[in-house]
């Protein structure tokens, strides 16, 4: 059993609604894997079950073992699961040091320990300490949402679409990011636009179509894989 376990779920947003049809997910210690797709394939839906902002009409979600599906999300967190959203991922009008605060919450008496560590890990976020959240670049905004999540400390991060909206030179900036943050120890899963890179970082793939598993294997095989090439990576 992997460290993160997905099987069979089935989620939408309400009762009648299935965006997800059955989809499976394995994340094992110390990989990244990633999600690839086409839109409305439900990559973005099944890490908010996993997160616990949406509760699976049926399958399972377990964390070590450790049932999770419909926990809420703070009490996901507690057990060693962090989530990146999309969008809406820091509060602007704070400072950065508030916002690494915020993300301390399960832990107030450590956080100041870790975000000093935090400090230490991403220069870029020490640099701007006292400066509000919504100064920073969209990348330097992506890596303050990570920091963010790290102050849990999590064993697993969920990453939705990280670099979403950035230009490519501060994309390969946050790749790098997320790859300093695997070698530390973190498993990654994350969902992303950018299937060429995605599969690259990746140890494993997972392709969603329709709300299904389409294809499964080894990152490296599915970068070479002609009917992966022709729709996800362009010829």
């Amino acid at each position: 059993m992997g460290l993160l376990t997905v099987e069979g779920v089935v989620a939408g947003y309400s009762a009648a609604d299935e965006i997800l049809k059955g989809v499976d997910l394995i994340v094992d210690a110390g990989e990244i894997v990633s999600v690839i797709g086409p839109n409305g394939a439900g990559k973005s839906t099944l890490l908010k079950v996993i997160a616990g902002i949406l509760t699976p009409h049926k399958g399972s979600v377990r964390l070590r073992g450790t049932p999770i599906g419909g926990q809420p999300p703070r009490a996901i967190a507690a057990l060693g699961l962090g989530f990146v959203p999309q969008e809406q991922n820091v509060f602007p009008s704070m400072t950065i040091r508030e916002n690494l605060e915020m993300g301390g919450f399960l832990d107030r008496a450590g956080s100041r320990a870790r975000i000093e560590a935090i400090f230490a890990r991403f220069p870029v976020l020490a640099e701007k300490r006292r400066h509000a959240a919504r100064t920073l670049s969209g990348g330097q905004r992506q890596v303050l949402a990570m920091a963010m999540a790290l102050m849990a400390e999590p064993s697993v991060l969920l990453l939705d679409e990280p670099s979403a909206g950035l230009a490519p030179r501060a994309a390969a900036q946050l790749f790098e990011t997320i790859t300093r943050i695997h070698e530390d120890g973190v498993a990654i899963a994350m969902v992303e636009q950018n299937a060429r890179e995605a599969l690259r970082l990746a140890d494993r793939g997972y392709i969603l179509v329709d709300g299904r598993n389409s294809l499964t294997g080894p990152a490296a095989d599915l970068a070479l894989n002609p009917d992966v090439r022709r729709i996800f990576l362009g010829g």
